[in-house]
């Protein structure tokens, strides 16, 4: 298990604070928080990426947390996947616009 997880099904308002908070408990640490949000909006996108100091405390976040309700929904979490190669950037396909 790697230190990264995968932490879904977030509410919208969440903050990084509320997340180290959770993720602390039971003597966890946290390395690094980072809150996905949406480019065009700056909102964030209800999922998040939660580095902690030992893959134990990982697997310890994950056996605590997963499928627990916060902000009145179930958490998921998970070790985070590596990105595939050349992903992302998704959108349109290189379409441009097509309101024209």
């Amino acid at each position: 298990m790697g230190k990264r997880l995968y932490v879904g099904n977030l509410p919208y308002q969440v903050d990084e604070d509320q997340l180290r908070a959770l993720f602390e408990q039971d003597g966890r640490q946290v390395e690094e928080i980072k809150i996905v949000t949406d480019r065009e909006t700056g909102r964030p996108r209800g999922f998040a990426f939660i580095e902690m100091s030992t893959d134990a405390q990982a697997q310890a976040a994950v056996n605590a947390l997963h499928g627990k309700p916060f902000g009145g929904r179930p958490l998921t979490v998970s070790e985070a996947r590596e990105r595939a190669p050349g992903g992302g950037g998704g959108g349109r396909g290189g379409m441009g616009r097509r309101d024209r």
